[in-house]
């Protein structure tokens, strides 16, 4: 098989996998092929309103800390905990969507996204005493996990911001595999 013919197939099995997501009601945005998978708990103003998952405030901000850090603007896909019917992913779902996605990076932006890694990753954190402390970069499973804790209303106070970009900063983009 070519390199057309394996990337095509390796193409098919992904969109083959995101639409077995979407139709079990987990909502994904952004590039399915990145670094940096960013794990929503709580739905925000712009996501209560029917707007896209991350399109507000929390959205902009993450995506300009990104580019800051020297990812590319296309480099982030982002996962809500809750599915199209309402009710939470399970962590067994959460689970899934992650092996689906494949990130390097997970940062979960607040106190339920951060449980439901915890659930989901329970064996793979033990060492860590079963939590995401906010702040603090876990590796889970070959993946950088960072928790937020409350990044979307960390917004509203300077001193917070500065506390979630310094959080930040400890996930830089990582290097070339090859």
């Amino acid at each position: 098989m070519g390199f057309g013919a394996t990337a095509r197939a390796f193409a098919n099995k992904e969109r083959d996998e995101l639409t077995m997501l979407t139709e079990q009601g987990v909502q994904v945005a952004g590039n399915a092929f990145s670094q940096v998978l960013v794990i929503k708990g709580v739905p925000g103003e712009a996501e209560t309103s029917g707007a896209p998952l991350l399109s507000g405030a929390d959205g902009k901000a993450l995506r300009a800390a990104f580019a800051k850090l020297g990812y590319a603007p296309e480099d982030w896909c982002g996962l809500a905990c809750w599915r199209t019917d309402g009710g939470m992913l399970e962590p067994t779902q959460l689970r899934l969507a992650v092996t689906v996605l494949d990130p390097s990076t997970i940062v979960a932006c607040d106190e339920v996204a951060s449980s439901l890694v915890c659930a989901a990753y329970a064996e793979d954190l033990l060492m860590l005493g079963g939590v995401l402390e906010p702040g603090n970069v876990a590796m889970v499973a070959g993946m950088r996990v960072l928790g937020l804790g409350g990044f979307e209303a960390a917004l509203a106070d300077m001193q917070s911001k500065q506390v979630m970009w310094a959080r930040l900063k400890r996930i830089p983009p990582l290097g070339d595999p090859y």
